[in-house]
């Protein structure tokens, strides 16, 4: 921008369509990356426990394995300490049988929380973290590509006369090639159920 402005040509500007969109693909992919992290933290809120678990998952993954090592959920710990002890007491006790039955349902809770942990990524993070890594990732990239062609089109008409005008007809060309790429891509990404 510095140099365009030294030069003393006005660059080309986008029209405000565009750069609506444009915010609004910016305000999408700030959300998907937040919206992950958060959904992350709310289904294993100890941070040591998160990165143990991502640690665990990228080894699975490297080693070549389908399903995910399970996140020790407190509840299922809580019930196999209660079912022990309940056990150790003697299921005829009355603490006993209550510790074996609160266990047991301590458990079970835990067992749910693992299939929801499960759901939630696979049909809720996984999603939006390949729209993250993919779909607006490539936004970037046709956004990057415009701008060089912006910069080259400004570039080449300010030098208008000293260049061929086939040379700026197709610096223009590409620039609207690109802008309509982008333009395409962002619209896409809007108007698809992110």
């Amino acid at each position: 921008m510095v140099s365009e402005k030294v030069g003393g040509a006005e660059g080309t500007k986008l029209d405000e369509d565009f750069k609506d969109l444009e915010r609004k693909v910016d305000v999408t992919s700030k959300a998907v990356v937040e919206v992950i992290s958060k959904t992350s933290e709310y289904l294993q809120p100890n941070p040591a426990s998160r990165a143990k678990l991502s640690m665990l998952n990228t080894v699975s993954k490297i080693r070549g394995q389908v399903k995910n090592p399970g996140y020790p959920q407190a509840e299922g710990l809580l019930g196999e300490c209660m079912v022990k002890y309940g056990r150790d007491l003697g299921e005829e006790t009355n603490f006993g049988g209550a510790l074996v039955d609160a266990g047991e349902t301590m458990k079970r809770l835990a067992e749910v929380k693992d299939s929801l942990d499960i759901d939630v990524k696979q049909n809720f993070i996984d999603p939006l973290q390949n729209l993250c890594d993919k779909d607006l990732r490539e936004i970037q990239h046709h956004l990057k590509k415009l701008e060089g062609r912006r910069l080259d089109y400004d570039y080449k008409k300010k030098r208008q006369g000293k260049i061929p005008d086939e040379e700026l007809r197709q610096a223009l060309e590409k620039f609207h090639e690109s802008k309509e790429v982008a333009e395409i891509s962002m619209y896409n990404i809007l108007e698809t159920d992110v």
